[in-house]
């Protein structure tokens, strides 16, 4: 199993980034996956998450309304669109898929600084 983030990057605040999350070895229709940050000195945190099967999607306050979560099943890959970015959400962003039985598995992180 291998999940391989990537899309990170430095963008001026109000700008837009999107992340990847390529999967192998484990199937969307039976793992949920999920998107964490972690700033420098600060604890992982979720920033939102989506179901197995029917793709339902749930985000963090702080993010809602400007971060989006989508997959594409041909390349078995989850994106998390990030929009009008502000210098708070500046962290490594890591993705992560669980099953209800099971290890959970997490990506490497990729670095969004948000900065002019």
């Amino acid at each position: 199993v291998q999940l391989q983030a990537s899309g990170g990057g430095l963008v001026q605040p109000g700008g837009s980034l999107r992340l990847s999350c390529a999967v192998s070895g484990l199937s969307l229709d039976y793992h949920a996956l999920g998107w964490f940050h972690q700033a420098p000195g600060k604890e992982r945190e979720g920033v939102g998450c989506m179901s197995s099967g029917a793709g339902s999607t749930d985000y963090a306050a702080a993010v809602k309304g400007r971060f989006t979560i989508s997959r594409d099943y041909a390349k078995n890959t989850v994106y998390l669109q990030m929009n009008s970015l502000e210098p708070e959400d500046t962290a490594v962003y890591y993705c992560k898929a669980w099953a209800i039985v099971g290890r959970p598995y997490w990506g490497q992180g990729t670095l969004v600084t948000v900065s002019s």
